[in-house]
Formats: structure tokens, C-alpha cells, sequence
């Protein structure tokens, strides 16, 4: 049988592909046994830890885990191989996501710089720009922070108000953003900014890379349901950068900022539907052993909660392969198939678990120092916990609404939503 190196980060595994028989047998058997072998030792503890809403878990450890992957070849898979990566293919970055999801292996916490940041600079940053940051993006020694949201704004990020002006050979920020993840924990944010004063709506915006350790920025972490904080306020007072860490050109902020969106939903969506599948067959085993699956309406709700995963998976598939009518709405559909199953995910989750779902234990300060904010806070089950955040999910990354008005307006060519 043909073999590879798979460690050897030098190898396009695209062209390794093309030339060998069995191929994506050979590299989901070399995915499968690497994480076995690895997900051993100090890294054992950390299977399942982290993701939405429990990012708070084990965060210094799982950025050992990411580093130790760097170390091994297995960040940035699909960039080339002259920017670090490996020249992955679709197929092989899909397998690489489901043996993942699979081993049960931590979630990661480079995925802005890795699967947004990364790919835009590559198609939009000057060499400059790469040379500076996706070395630190395939190393995982640079965290970034995604500022898109504002207050006044949320999702319509045509809505930003954030201002930056030239000022000499720095870029001069003041604004707010909202919802910002990690933002406390990264050394960069990527940052919608208006340059065109008096410009409106998607005229005007720019693209800027900003440090976030200076004086000009405040960041307050956000308290949420759950009683753990991921998301943040981060305030720009005649905050600063450099001019030439603008993406594009000035103006050109819409464009990139969409071309990044299309990175945000790719193949590591598959990945996260295997997660799903094991949250969905959890349940179900819940269901059998307490009885609740005898309940013919959590039957239906259970098998109507399969069909769904399904669908999810069939449609990014079909995404992924471009058999799709409009680019435009592919993400927006993703995103809305994902985020309501989910959400509805959660209240199947406590409906099977029945009565002891409402019950909490009680408060407790172990395992603080894994705790992102530090907040006193009462540390709930993983079902408890899945049904909270999940109301979160119909919100952060588009909200249900405006992907919808998407879809209506790019897609089905319906009239506009009267705006003020």
C-alpha cells in the first residue's frame, strides 16, 4: 500500500491525492490513528471539552492541543502549501473534520484565524500581510477576534458605525463592537471599519487588522445565560494601527468582509454536524433508558430531529460541491438550517431528559481556573447547558432574520424590506 508522511508539513496532500489509489481510505486511517495515538496523556481530559458555550473549558490546555496539531501538519489543511498549509482537498479536509468529530477531540480554538482569517488574507491580503500573519495562524501562536457586530447594528453589519480616519501612517479608530468571541483572549481583531465619512450602508467600509493590547481598547466580557462569558464589548477610543493593515483597498471592507463569510461556512460545518449526530444519538439513548422514547410525541420529535440532520448534511454536501442556484444564499440557508435545529435540539433535550433537566446543582468554584471569566456561577449539565446557548445560535453569526431577508431579496428577487 502507498504510504505518506503525513507529518511532513512540506507535502501538497492535493497533488498526493491525485497519484494514489485508496487515497482517502489511507488518510482517514492516518487521521483516525494519529488522534488515538495523541489524544493520550495530558491531552486525554480534554475530549469533548470546549465549543459554544463552553469555551470557558480548559482553554489553556486545548491552545497546548492546537500547537501540539500545528506541530504535527494538521492546521490549515486547505491552503496552499506555499502559505503553510498542506494543499488539501475538500474531500480530505471533510474527512479530516468527521475523524474529529468522531475521536471526540477538543474543539478548537483557532478557528477564526484558521478557517476565516486565513483563507481572506489569502485571497485578498498583499504578500506583506501574509508573510506577517499566517505564519502565526498555522503556529497558533496569534489568537484573533472577529469585530463585525456593533450595538447599534447587530447583524446588519452594512449598519457599522465604527469610524476609522488616517491619521499620518496609522489608521485611527473610535467605535464600539458587541459579541466579539474571545476577543479577551486574542492578540488581534479583524475590524469593519467606515473610512468614508457621510458614506451609508455597504459604501464606504474597510477592512483593518488591529492589536488589541493598547491603550485605545476596552474589553468588557458579557455574562451570559449560562453564566460563563465568550462574547465581549470591545471599545475603540483613538485606538491604533498601522495604515498599511487594511485588506483591499479603502472602501473595498464589503467585499471582503462577504468573501470571509463564505470561508466562515465550509467544510468545517460537516465537522460540526458530526457533533450534532452524537448529541442527537446521546438523547435518544437517554430516551430509551428513562422511557420517554414510549412517548409518541418525543418519538416524532426525535425522528423528525434525525430526518433534519440529515437534510443538514445532504445540503452542505451540495453546497460544497457548488450544485447550488445561488452563491449569495447557500450561507444564509446553512446557517438556517443549522441554527433552528439546534435551538430546537436543546428543548428535545430537557423534554426527554423530563423533570430532573430543571434542577441544578449547586453552586460551586471548582475547576475555576479553567473558567474564562472567573464568574461565581452555577455550573450546569450538558443538556441544561445546550439548551441555553442554544438560543444563542439563531443570533450570532446573521441572525434568522436578516438571513432570511437575504435569501427573500438576493435569491428570490423579492421587493426590499422598507428601512427607515
Amino acid at each position: 500500500m502507498t504510504t505518506i508522511n503525513l507529518a511532513d508539513r512540506t507535502v501538497d496532500l492535493g497533488e498526493w491525492a491525485a497519484a494514489t489509489p485508496n487515497a482517502a481510505d489511507e488518510f482517514a486511517a492516518a487521521v483516525r490513528e494519529w488522534l488515538e495515538d495523541n489524544l493520550v496523556g495530558e491531552f486525554a481530559e480534554l475530549r469533548g471539552r470546549g465549543g459554544p458555550g463552553s469555551e470557558h473549558e480548559f482553554f489553556a490546555e486545548r491552545l497546548e492541543w492546537d500547537r501540539h496539531l500545528a506541530a504535527a501538519g494538521w492546521t490549515c489543511l486547505g491552503w496552499p502549501v506555499a502559505h503553510g498549509g498542506r494543499g488539501a482537498t475538500i474531500e480530505q479536509r471533510i474527512i479530516f473534520h468527521q475523524e474529529y468529530a468522531r475521536a471526540n477531540a477538543p474543539a478548537r480554538v483557532n478557528h477564526l484565524g484558521e478557517e476565516l482569517l486565513g483563507p481572506t488574507l489569502i485571497e485578498y491580503g498583499t504578500p506583506a500581510q501574509q508573510e506577517r500573519f499566517l505564519p502565526g495562524i498555522v503556529n497558533v501562536t496569534e489568537l484573533w477576534a472577529q469585530g463585525y457586530s456593533e450595538p447599534g447594528a447587530g447583524s446588519d453589519l452594512a449598519g457599522v458605525a465604527t469610524s476609522a480616519v488616517l491619521d499620518g501612517d496609522e489608521w485611527k479608530i473610535n467605535g464600539q463592537k458587541i459579541w466579539t468571541s474571545l476577543a479577551h483572549l486574542s492578540q488581534w481583531a479583524f475590524v469593519i471599519a467606515r473610512t468614508e465619512k457621510g458614506s451609508q450602508r455597504h459604501k464606504g467600509l474597510s477592512f483593518l487588522l488591529v492589536p488589541l493590547d493598547q491603550p485605545g481598547i476596552t474589553i468588557r466580557p458579557i455574562q451570559q445565560i449560562t453564566g460563563t462569558s465568550e462574547f465581549n464589548e470591545v471599545f475603540f477610543d483613538d485606538a491604533r494601527t498601522e495604515a498599511d493593515l487594511i485588506v483591499g483597498e479603502p472602501g473595498d471592507g464589503w467585499k471582503v468582509a462577504m468573501g470571509l463569510l463564505q470561508f466562515e461556512r465550509g467544510v468545517s460545518t460537516l465537522g460540526q454536524q458530526v457533533g450534532f449526530r452524537r448529541e442527537l444519538e446521546n438523547i435518544i439513548d437517554i430516551a430509551r433508558s428513562n422511557g420517554s422514547i414510549d412517548d409518541p410525541s418525543i418519538a416524532e420529535r426525535l425522528r423528525r430531529a434525525k430526518v433534519g440532520l440529515t437534510v443538514m448534511e445532504a445540503n452542505a454536501r451540495r453546497t460544497l460541491a457548488g450544485d447550488i442556484v445561488s452563491e449569495a444564499g447557500a450561507a444564509s440557508v446553512t446557517k438556517l438550517l443549522w441554527a433552528n435545529w439546534h435551538r430546537d435540539l436543546g428543548e428535545l433535550a430537557v423534554a426527554v431528559v423530563g423533570a430532573p433537566s430543571l434542577i441544578g446543582p449547586a453552586a460551586t468554584t471548582e475547576g475555576r481556573a479553567n473558567d474564562i471569566a472567573d464568574p461565581e456561577h452555577v455550573e450546569l449539565d450538558e443538556w441544561q447547558r445546550l439548551l441555553l446557548f442554544t438560543r444563542a445560535d439563531t443570533i450570532y453569526g446573521g441572525s434568522n432574520e436578516v438571513q432570511r431577508n437575504i435569501i427573500a431579496e438576493r435569491v428570490l428577487g423579492l421587493p426590499r424590506e422598507a428601512r427607515a
